[in-house]
């Protein structure tokens, strides 16, 4: 039986998500390029909450065989996060490898297709789509590198005091703790599956953090 600490890790892609959504709540007016974000949060929570009743509670529930694994909204998840950070980084109409972030979504979904359709199943029972999810991670740092090498080159010192920039380090931290994880884990999970478990909390201990920075974000136009 799990513990009470385990159950709130298992849960915290559930839980943590209302903290910037909260913030959101008593701030009604953010900047329009955190759209994108805002539908994110929205969407991220329906999965979440879904992926952890099907993980939790499939047998008490005795849902279909269809439901009895979660791994498919991870990866709807995964494509979903992508286009809407992705959307982000192009709403902030930052001058710089413009071409380089309009082609990148495009190519994802591109990838997304021949990799269901040739060379995994989208509704793998066994385990995630670590290619997936480490390509979503790996591409999401890029988006991050290019935005911080911009405002360096515009000399920009005070865009710590912006609400994009917490996104941005938010993602930034989620993505470089878990790009390794996610790169690994189905061979982790082939030949240990206890310890890929034990290496997914450390995948929750950085979603929380990623919430904690989406909620900063929201707080920073409150205060100003």
């Amino acid at each position: 039986m799990k513990s009470i600490f385990q159950i709130i890790l298992t849960w915290s892609d559930v839980w943590a998500l209302l903290l910037p959504m909260l913030v959101l709540w008593l701030n009604k007016k953010p900047p329009s390029y955190l759209k994108p974000i805002i539908f994110y949060l929205w969407i991220a929570l329906f999965l979440n909450l879904f992926a952890d009743v099907i993980g939790d509670f499939r047998k008490p529930l005795q849902l279909p065989r269809e439901l009895q694994s979660n791994n498919f909204l991870y990866n709807i998840h995964s494509i979903v996060r992508f286009m809407c950070f992705s959307t982000f980084f192009i709403r902030l109409q930052q001058p710089f490898l413009t071409v380089f972030k309009k082609i990148v979504p495009v190519l994802s979904l591109l990838f997304v297709l021949i990799n269901f359709s040739f060379f995994e199943n989208f509704y793998n029972s066994g385990h995630l789509s670590g290619r997936l999810l480490a390509t979503e991670a790996f591409l999401l740092l890029l988006y991050c590198l290019q935005y911080y090498l911009y405002q360096l080159r515009e000399e920009e010192l005070e865009f710590s005091r912006e609400p994009h920039f917490w996104v941005v380090t938010g993602l930034s931290i989620y993505v470089v703790i878990n790009f390794f994880i996610f790169l690994f884990y189905v061979p982790m999970f082939d030949t240990n599956p206890k310890l890929a478990d034990k290496m997914w909390d450390y995948h929750n201990i950085a979603y929380i953090m990623f919430c904690f920075f989406l909620a900063k974000t929201f707080y920073v136009p409150a205060r100003r």
